[in-house]
């Protein structure tokens, strides 16, 4: 069981930290125009019209518009064919004026999402998917990170939450989530890590142990109260949509962190939504900037 909890805590506010992070990426766009250099141009492939990957797409954009890049947005029909969308985003590859670009997942059952992901040029690829950049986190010069772990490690470092020494919970194990931010806390933070997944016995006793425990298996209210120490950093990066009548749209997003029962017991904790969330375009845009200063300074 947990100890007593502790009497405050401190919300970490994705919102506010990605807009400061989009205040600071607009003034470097401002003094590249200055300085006569390339501003830098985000691309989006869609394939299909699923609604939830239009409205991610959406908010990209308008993030773009928001900051000064330029942008290029191609849609597919979910009919097209592996073989044909790779040739789109060889031509993406090819195309000088694009610094880097993103395909919207998920994509149609037919095709591959490895297979896509790795027909993007690593320099470009600002979600950070490829193998070439995720093998990167281990290396002394990391190209570009996976955009919600860095998001994840952006709110730490603005927090000024010290992770050296610290013992570090991820639940979840994903290839987009769990896995690279166990990497990038050992890597860039200096943590003990311990990664637990769908396969761990007991995870309470795991959890319980955690200075900073980080969350992201997209199942609601996973992490309760008694099962986070008292003074502990608790960051919940799932967000699933629940059925909720009393909202307009009939759903309400949910995190894995039961914040009710959990927030009481923290020194620091993101809110679902409103925490991590918002941290996941900053690092879109942040990359695209980085991809656009190593080919072009």
């Amino acid at each position: 069981m947990a100890e007593t909890a502790t009497t405050s805590y401190t919300l970490i506010d994705g919102r506010k930290v990605s807009k400061d992070i989009k205040a600071e990426i607009s003034q470097r766009v401002l003094e590249r125009k200055a300085q006569g250099k390339k501003v830098p141009h985000l691309a989006f492939i869609l394939v299909g019209d699923d609604g939830a990957s239009q409205t991610y797409v959406d908010n990209k954009v308008k993030a773009c518009k928001d900051v000064g890049f330029h942008y290029t947005m191609m849609r597919f029909a979910d009919t097209i064919s592996e073989e044909k969308l790779a040739k789109h985003i060889a031509h993406v590859n090819d195309d000088d004026d694009v610094d880097g670009f993103i395909v919207q997942l998920p994509l149609p059952p037919h095709i591959s999402v490895e297979k896509i992901n790795e027909q993007i040029r690593p320099d470009k690829d600002v979600d950070g998917f490829t193998n070439r950049n995720f093998g990167s986190i281990i290396s002394k010069q990391p190209l570009l990170m996976p955009a919600t772990p860095f998001g994840v490690i952006e709110l730490l470092r603005r927090y000024q939450i010290e992770t050296e020494g610290k013992e570090c919970v991820v639940v979840g194990a994903s290839r987009i989530a769990g896995a690279p931010l166990s990497m990038m806390l050992i890597e860039q933070g200096h943590a003990t890590v311990t990664v637990c997944h769908k396969y761990t016995k007991d995870l309470g006793a795991h959890t319980r142990k955690a200075d900073i425990l980080l969350v992201a298996v997209g199942k609601p209210g996973l992490i309760t109260g008694d099962m986070v120490k008292p003074g502990a950093v608790v960051i919940d990066i799932g967000t699933t949509k629940v059925d909720d009548p009393s909202k307009p749209n009939g759903f309400s997003i949910k995190g894995d962190v039961d914040f009710a029962t959990v927030a009481p017991h923290c020194s620091f904790i993101t809110p679902v939504p409103g925490g991590v969330g918002p941290m996941t375009i900053a690092s879109l845009l942040l990359n695209t900037l980085r991809a656009t200063e190593l080919r072009l300074p």
